[in-house]
């Protein structure tokens, strides 16, 4: 079974191609994480767990989902995270989330997917990002062809860097930077509520016919890569910036 979390579709898209390709079933977390609810799965095939990288590591909620849900039947579980360059160390931490669900961990595999961290990054073209795509659906035929065989995902070199970058840094990141306060809609609101919808923290409200942000955020870009109207801005960081959502995969 493929078990994936998503901000702005990178990590679906990649989750519905591994699905079609391994004819296996998809699952997307996100209610069960919007909703606090714990998942009660069984699966005769090995679990796929797609999400993407926040700060070189599993998002905090997509591993608090896998922490508190039932995983039955096989027990061998592939990892595959989008990042818009490396994972860091993120493999040295699954591993131990693996050992303390009971699952076996097969390895882990960074599928570098078109930049969507606006509030940080520059977001690349479309053309650019379509290339992108290209080449990380490369990388996810041969991410298939070893969970066909039943082997490992390659060992990946793990540097010193590597180990802060997924150690020390990730709640630093967490604490410092990983704040909603910097979002606000402009004019151009209509008041649609997608982004409170797509919130997968139920962090945004709609008052008076626009959005407000509260305290908990993950920092995902749903709401202001996913908004209509391109109304919601993140500070002075968002200003001119393209925004990016990632199509549907098709076959």
């Amino acid at each position: 079974m493929i078990v994936y979390y998503t901000g702005t579709g990178n990590s679906r898209y990649c989750a519905q191609m591994l699905a079609d390709k391994l004819e296996d079933e998809l699952l997307d977390s996100f209610q069960f994480i919007k909703n606090g609810i714990s998942a009660e799965l069984s699966s005769s095939t090995p679990w796929v767990f797609v999400s993407p990288t926040y700060c070189w590591q599993l998002p905090h909620i997509f591993e608090d989902f896998i922490r508190r849900s039932r995983f039955e039947g096989c027990k061998e579980a592939y990892f595959v995270m989008t990042c818009g360059s490396d994972i860091g160390n993120a493999g040295d931490k699954i591993q131990n989330l693996c050992e303390e669900v009971g699952l076996t961990f097969k390895g882990v595999l960074p599928v570098v997917m078109p930049e969507n961290y606006i509030a940080m990054f520059e977001v690349p073209q479309s053309e650019i990002a379509k290339r992108i795509v290209l080449v990380a659906k490369r990388s996810l035929i041969r991410a298939v062809k070893l969970i066909q065989k039943g082997e490992r995902f390659p060992e990946r070199k793990v540097h010193l860097l590597d180990k802060f970058k997924s150690g020390p840094l990730n709640p630093f990141f967490y604490k410092v930077f990983v704040k909603a306060n910097a979002f606000y809609a402009t004019d151009a609101c209509i008041g649609c509520g997608k982004c409170a919808n797509t919130c997968v923290m139920n962090n945004i409200s709609i008052k008076d016919g626009k959005p407000e942000w509260g305290d908990a955020c993950t920092h995902c870009m749903a709401c202001i890569c996913g908004c209509p109207t391109e109304a919601i801005e993140y500070g002075k960081k968002s200003l001119g910036k393209p925004r990016y959502m990632c199509e549907e995969y098709q076959k």
